[in-house]
């Protein structure tokens, strides 16, 4: 329980009292249990969107879906505060300033409270992806699916990226507590679990289940932890480490990876199972 208080306290706006005090054991085990925040979170944006398409009429011409994603994406944002949002601007102004090649520059660019163009420029981009994205799903009747699959997968990159032997870059805040704090037969649980409820939620989809929802569901985590494996990756080699900001870019990139991939449509016949 203290666990998985601290993950929802952690990651969410939901009232969960954590502990007082942060302890690495603690925030290990809250991280393995991130997926299950993003799932939350996800059911509530999902509950919302289901709720505006019904209330305004929108049955899922691709005209009519902007409104629900749009106010989606904000349930999700909003549900997080907005801190993995933050940690995307200032991880872009760290290693997009030109001022900022080195380590030390990037991670002091980063600990500055005000956002310059880097990060402004990457939220702007990410989450116009993550609208389109999301509209175009629901205009293929795969919104609710992708909106749950897209949450937890980007929550699962943060907690994959807390396994191993993965330094922090700096020797205080959430990253020096995170960095190889996740145990791997954790990593794997928490991966299997992500995979089984994408496909349980793809097979049962509001919006029309089956097993091509099924099989895209699983698929889509697959990609997008491929891809916040690369980032995570790029971002320590570039800062020498993991850091709570690194965290919270991994969690909104990962997130719009996996709708962009959840919307698209494959024409080549033997994807056309996944097109559906």
């Amino acid at each position: 329980m203290p666990a998985t208080r601290t993950a929802f306290t952690l990651l969410s706006v939901l009232p969960a009292r954590g502990p007082d005090r942060l302890e690495r054991r603690v925030v290990g085990r809250a991280l393995a249990l991130a997926p299950l925040v993003g799932l939350v979170l996800g059911l509530v944006a999902a509950v919302v969107v289901v709720g505006l398409r019904i209330s305004t009429g929108t049955p899922g011409h691709r005209n009519q879906t902007l409104l629900p994603a749009a106010v989606g994406i904000a349930v999700l944002a909003l549900g997080s505060r907005g801190l993995h949002l933050d940690g995307l601007a200032d991880l872009a102004d760290g290693l997009g300033a030109r001022h900022a090649r080195g380590r030390e520059r990037a991670l002091e660019v980063m600990r500055e409270s005000t956002i310059g163009a880097f990060g402004v420029i990457a939220v702007v981009f990410v989450v116009i992806i993550q609208v389109a994205a999301l509209s175009a799903a629901i205009t293929v009747h795969r919104g609710t699916v992708s909106l749950l699959v897209a949450a937890m997968t980007g929550r699962l990159a943060a907690t994959l990226a807390c396994t191993g032997a993965t330094p922090a870059a700096q020797p205080d805040g959430l990253g020096a507590l995170a960095a190889g704090s996740v145990r791997a037969r954790e990593a794997v649980l928490a991966f299997l679990g992500v995979c089984v409820v994408a496909a349980l939620a793809g097979r049962f989809d509001y919006d029309g289940g089956d097993t091509a929802r099924a099989v895209r569901g699983v698929m889509a985590v697959c990609v997008g932890t491929v891809v916040a494996y690369a980032l995570r990756r790029y971002a320590v080699r570039r800062l020498g480490g993991l850091t709570g900001d690194v965290l919270g870019a991994l969690i909104e990139l990962t997130t719009a990876v996996t709708l962009l991939f959840m919307a698209m449509t494959f024409p080549t016949p033997a994807l056309t199972v996944l097109g559906r």
